[in-house]
C-alpha cells in the first residue's frame, strides 16, 4: 500500500490527515483513547510535549542565513495575523458587547484568528515555499496558545499578561537554533524531527476536538474557519508584498486556527469569571475555525500556488 504517497497528494496531508482521524476517532469512538497508559498518554494527551519537541527540532534547523529572512517573514506574518484578528475582535465587542454578533463572541474571534496552526503551516511551505518560509514557523509559533489573546485582552484591562507564556514558547527555538548552530552533526540529527513529528501531534491534536463542534457551534463557527483562512491569508500577503517580497506564498499557510487555542476559552475565564457564561460557545466556535480552516487553508494554498505561478509565466513572456 501506497498510504504515504496518498498523504502527500493532500495538500498539508502530513498535519490534515491525522488532525481528521484523530478528530474522527474522537467523536465517533472516544473510548478507544481513553484506555489509559501509553495509548491515552501518546494519542489524547501527547500534543504538547511533542509540539515542543518539534519547535527545538525546528530551531536547530536555522541557519545565521536563513534566520534573519525567516525571522522578517515571520514577524510580518504574526503582525498581520495577530493584527486583524485583534481589530475584528475589538471592533465586535466594542460595538456588540461580549454576546458578539450573530452569536459570534469577540473572545472566539481574537482566539482563532490571531492562532496559527504551526505543524500545517510547515507541511504547506516545505511543500510550496522555501527554507525561510519554513523557517517562518520559528516567530508564527508565539502565537500558539492563549498567549495572544491574553495579551489583546490585557491590553484592554481585562486580564494579566502573561510573560512566563511568551517565554515558555521562545525557549525550545531558542535552545534549538543554539545547539543546531554549535555542532552540523547534531543539526543534521534533528533534521529529520521536523517531518517525522507532525502526524504525531496532530493527531491528539485532532484528538481534542469533536466534529460535532461544527454543528453545535453552528453558521458562526463555520464563518469564523472562513473569516480566519480568507482573511489572515490573504492579509498576510499583501503584508509580505508591501515589505517587497516577491514571493509570498507563505502567507495562505498562516490561515488557519492552531489546535491549542481549543483550550484559550478555559485558560481566559480561570483569570476573569465574568467570561465564564460564553465559555462553551467560544469554545465551539473555535474548534469548529480549527476544522474548517485546516481544510480552507491548503486549498486557497493550492489555488494562490497556480495563479502565483501563472502570473510569473505571463510576466516572463511579456
Amino acid at each position: 500500500m501506497q498510504i504515504k504517497k496518498a498523504i502527500d497528494k493532500v495538500p498539508g496531508g502530513i498535519m490534515v490527515i491525522p488532525l481528521l482521524l484523530g478528530a474522527v476517532i474522537n467523536t465517533f469512538f472516544p473510548q478507544l483513547l481513553a484506555i489509559g497508559g501509553f495509548t491515552t498518554a501518546m494519542f489524547k494527551q501527547g500534543s504538547l510535549p511533542i509540539l515542543g519537541v518539534f519547535m527545538f527540532c525546528m530551531g536547530s534547523q536555522m541557519s545565521l542565513k536563513v534566520a534573519p529572512k525567516s525571522f522578517k517573514k515571520g514577524a510580518v506574518l504574526t503582525v498581520a495575523k495577530c493584527g486583524i484578528g485583534t481589530i475584528i475582535g475589538l471592533a465586535v465587542g466594542k460595538i456588540f458587547g461580549s454576546a458578539g454578533i450573530w452569536g459570534l463572541t469577540p473572545l472566539a474571534i481574537i482566539a482563532a484568528m490571531t492562532n496559527t496552526n504551526s505543524g500545517l503551516f510547515v507541511a504547506l511551505t516545505e511543500q510550496y515555499g522555501d527554507e525561510s518560509d519554513v523557517g517562518a514557523v520559528a516567530v508564527l509559533s508565539l502565537n500558539n496558545g492563549p498567549f495572544f489573546t491574553m495579551l489583546v485582552l490585557g491590553a484592554s484591562g481585562l486580564v494579566a499578561v502573561p510573560i512566563t507564556a511568551f517565554l515558555a514558547v521562545l525557549a525550545p527555538i531558542v535552545l534549538g537554533m543554539i545547539l543546531g548552530s554549535l555542532d552540523g552533526e547534531i543539526r543534521k540529527f534533528l533534521a529529520s524531527g521536523q517531518k517525522l513529528l507532525i502526524p504525531f501531534f496532530a493527531f491528539p491534536l485532532g484528538a481534542g476536538m469533536n466534529l460535532t463542534s461544527i454543528v453545535k457551534a453552528g453558521l458562526p463557527g463555520v464563518l469564523l474557519g472562513v473569516l480566519t483562512a480568507v482573511l489572515t491569508g490573504f492579509g498576510g500577503y499583501f503584508a509580505l508584498k508591501a515589505i517587497g517580497e516577491k514571493r509570498p506564498i507563505a502567507a495562505f499557510a498562516n490561515g488557519s486556527t492552531g489546535g491549542n487555542s481549543v483550550g484559550t476559552p478555559v485558560a481566559i475565564a480561570a483569570v476573569d469569571k465574568s467570561l465564564a457564561p460564553i465559555l462553551g460557545v467560544a469554545t465551539a466556535q473555535i474548534a469548529a475555525s480549527c476544522i474548517i480552516s485546516a481544510f480552507l487553508c491548503p486549498v486557497i494554498m493550492v489555488l494562490m500556488n497556480k495563479h502565483l505561478g501563472k502570473k510569473k509565466m505571463a510576466n516572463l513572456a511579456a
